[in-house]
């Protein structure tokens, strides 16, 4: 099967703040690469037959390709504000499709069932309408107008709040989301998944954060993402298939899972079917 048009998408491959001069060895849709430093401090992304690739730092990631991107990698306006923290998470090795990783970010409906007492809770299991669009401007799907009672929503926050949310795809294996800033209600928290398809039923995820909060210690900031991270670790490496189901009729959606269905539509339409699965079998 031809994957090219996620060939030439950029991917996550590494930290930037934990790159070494001899570098480390890691796999891109199934080939193996090395990201290293070069001697005037510019990362470096190789196959094994010695071939460059392209290479893009942002974010706090070394960002690199197996093909020729089209476009820069996409814009987050808020990493560039003043006064943020940015935080990189690390790293988390799950074994399911790179698209299934980012589709559970997605899913809201979970929340109360896998975060319990913390980003939801029963009673406090239903899903209220919101906006689910495919932005043709920017070719991103958007899901806004999202409200869930949480009883933590973030590290800065001291009881339960009804948290905002807006989720926004800008590429297949990529989400960002928005949320209610406790400590600064007029803007939004940021927070990423950024993920690296190793193969197409392996995956590292990168999550990475932009928030307003001067509070919390770093470490407990990253201590926070991870467990809810890992949290959803569980669920994800039990999913069957392993691979994103993009028929229609493999899975049935609720009213709940507007945002998902949007989101195998616009893979669909743009042939990403790199860990994806396209019949029934």
């Amino acid at each position: 099967m031809s994957h090219s048009a996620m060939i030439d998408q950029w991917y996550p491959v590494g930290l930037i703040s934990r790159l070494q001069p001899e570098g480390q060895e890691t796999l891109l849709m199934g080939e193996a690469i090395r990201v290293c430093y070069t001697a005037d401090g510019k990362a470096s992304v190789m196959t094994a037959d010695g071939r460059a690739l392209p290479v893009t730092e942002r974010y706090g990631h070394v960002w690199s390709s197996l093909g020729t991107p089209e476009k820069p990698l996409f814009d987050i306006p808020e990493a560039e504000q003043p006064g943020r923290r940015l935080v990189d998470v690390g790293v988390v090795r799950v074994r399911c499709s790179p698209l299934r990783a980012v589709e559970n970010f997605l899913d809201i409906a979970h929340f109360p069932f896998v975060h319990t007492d913390v980003l939801g809770s029963e009673p406090h299991t239903e899903v209220e309408n919101y906006k689910v669009e495919i932005r043709e401007d920017a070719d991103e799907v958007w899901a806004t107008q999202v409200k869930f009672y949480q009883p933590q929503a973030a590290k800065s926050a001291s009881g339960g709040i009804t948290t905002e949310y807006m989720y926004r795809v800008p590429a297949p294996t990529c989400s960002v989301l928005y949320k209610t800033c406790p400590p600064k209600p007029s803007e939004w928290d940021v927070i990423t998944l950024f993920v690296q398809p190793l193969t197409e039923e392996l995956c590292d995820v990168w999550p990475w954060m932009a928030l307003y909060d001067d509070e919390t210690p770093m470490t407990d900031l990253i201590h926070f993402q991870q467990m809810i991270f890992l949290q959803d670790r569980s669920i994800l490496e039990n999913q069957i298939p392993r691979r994103l189901p993009l028929d229609p009729g493999m899975e049935i959606p609720t009213r709940a899972d507007l945002t998902s269905v949007a989101y195998r539509r616009w893979l669909k339409r743009h042939d990403f079917t790199y860990g994806a699965q396209l019949v029934a079998q």
